[in-house]
């Protein structure tokens, strides 16, 4: 019988407007993925604007990495983003405006996720 492999969530509720609570899920969650720990990284509110293709190009936080290189490195070696659907439809935000690696989810999906994981930590 093979041990599972630890998991934590990630939930970003901010984008643009608070910088440092953006990039600190993306930051944190790459952190877990090089200790490889699997890492799921929730987008709601506005955060599903991280998630939008073009976005994080211009969100940098003085002493931490660009939001853009994390985004990438995340997604790169296998971080999986949900994109909430309600919190896109409400932002007129179509499914085509989202960057490579993400997933559509609502509430069921998120909660599966959360009752998985070892930790959930909600920026």
């Amino acid at each position: 019988m093979s041990e599972e492999k630890e998991k934590i969530v990630f939930i970003a509720t901010h984008a643009g407007e608070d910088p440092e609570r953006a990039t600190f899920p993306f930051l944190m969650a790459n952190a877990a993925l090089a200790m490889d720990i699997e890492a799921v990284l929730v987008v709601q509110g506005t955060g599903v604007y991280l998630a939008k293709k073009g976005y994080a190009e211009h969100i940098a936080v003085p002493g931490l990495t660009p939001l853009k290189l994390l985004v990438e490195s995340f997604v790169g070696n296998g971080g999986k983003i949900l994109v909430c659907i309600p919190c896109i439809e409400e932002r007129n935000i179509s499914p085509d405006d989202l960057i490579e690696g993400t997933e559509l989810c609502k509430a069921g999906k998120v909660i599966l996720e959360v009752v998985s994981a070892k930790s959930t930590v909600v920026y």
